[in-house]
């Protein structure tokens, strides 16, 4: 469906070109966009034109045009007067405005296909047969993107999208809930990472209205696939780097699945395994519950790929200092973050700790 802001900038150009009042009203006679002043009185007129079988008519000193989708009634054109000039305009309108029903219907059809196809609602022999007729390549490379805001997504979320990151007729913008959005980019035949990671960038400073505006809280996305059926396998890729995203990324705004690593097995475990993981390496003293010097010493000792001298100098400390509090941490734990194993184990112990808490935190919504 076209939307009233849509027919309102149409007829304000043709308006500014013609010099001619025009109106959009619905076959119940309701104002959808207009430049003429007080549109209303014509209803009634309206309503009746839309009953009859005329395809246009003078009424009342209007030009009355139906706009057409097939054999339906889509709109109802009023051009002011009831000479030739105010005629051609009209049907120089109603042209325009039949053309915008056409583009538009053939976009719903091919976001309602789209949409179809990333939640596998399509047999294989129908992607491709429908993908056909409405043109749409089966065999370019793309990935799909998933776009959390932090903010209800709106029209003009979709149309900024649209102008500033996606190429008209071969990508494709839906939305799958009231917070996220959907981009099927179609990428060059030899795209890398760094081409992914630039289209991410893309969508940030597109959606973005204003200097302190943040309405993106993740950009999440897939690996590229060659074939268009694997397009759905992408889309999964995204949901999975979007909540992993969540757990372990969420400093980050742009999450691909590729670098997940870890994480990404982490996520798949059941809650009685990591229970029964966490409880072997610690006990009963789970890692979250250690002080905020500690979390931050071994935070940053991490960071530092175990380097103590780095890591004291880092956090101003002697280094005598911090040896101090890695032998107090193996004497709690039992583990020795300066050996490479015991670092590795207590590295996992955290994210599963942190994946656990996130699953706990998400059960009680």
């Amino acid at each position: 469906m076209i939307s009233n802001q849509i027919l309102q900038t149409t007829l304000d150009g043709i308006k500014e070109i013609t010099k001619t009042d025009l109106c959009v009203m619905d076959m119940e006679g309701k104002v959808l966009a207009y430049t003429m002043e007080d549109p209303g009185k014509y209803t009634d007129e309206a309503k009746g034109f839309a009953r009859s079988a005329a395809q246009s008519q003078v009424i009342s000193g209007c030009q009355f045009i139906k706009v057409m989708d097939g054999a339906d009634l889509e709109f109802i054109l009023l051009a002011d007067g009831d000479d030739n000039n105010s005629y051609m305009v009209g049907r120089m309108a109603s042209f325009q405005l039949q053309s915008l029903v056409v583009a538009y219907k053939e976009r719903f059809d091919r976001d309602n296909f789209i949409k179809n196809l990333l939640m596998e609602n399509l047999l294989l022999v129908d992607i491709y047969s429908r993908a056909k007729k409405l043109h749409i390549d089966a065999d370019v490379k793309r990935a799909v993107f998933i776009i959390e805001t932090n903010r209800e997504t709106e029209g003009e979320d979709m149309e900024r999208l649209r102008e500033h990151v996606a190429s008209p007729g071969k990508d494709f913008i839906t939305a799958v809930d009231e917070k996220s959005l959907i981009l099927v980019k179609e990428l060059s035949s030899n795209s890398s990472e760094e081409e992914l990671e630039k289209v991410g960038n893309s969508i940030l400073r597109a959606l973005r209205r204003g200097t302190d505006d943040e309405p993106v809280r993740h950009v999440a996305y897939g690996t590229s696939v060659t074939d268009l059926k694997d397009v759905p396998k992408s889309y999964k890729e995204g949901k999975t780097a979007l909540e992993v995203g969540r757990i372990f990324f969420d400093d980050r705004k742009i999450v691909a699945y590729s670098i997940l690593g870890i994480g990404r097995l982490i996520y798949q475990l059941p809650m009685p395994l990591c229970r029964m993981f966490i409880k072997e390496i610690f006990g009963e003293k789970s890692p979250d519950r250690f002080d905020k010097e500690t979390v931050s010493t071994i935070n940053k000792f991490f960071e530092n790929s175990l380097n103590v001298s780095e890591t004291a100098r880092q956090l101003y400390i002697h280094r005598n200092t911090l040896v101090y509090r890695l032998d107090k941490l193996q004497k709690q734990t039992g583990l020795d973050l300066r050996v490479f194993e015991d670092a590795i184990t207590f590295k996992i112990a955290m994210m599963v700790v942190k994946y656990m808490n996130y699953t706990e935190s998400m059960e009680q919504l």
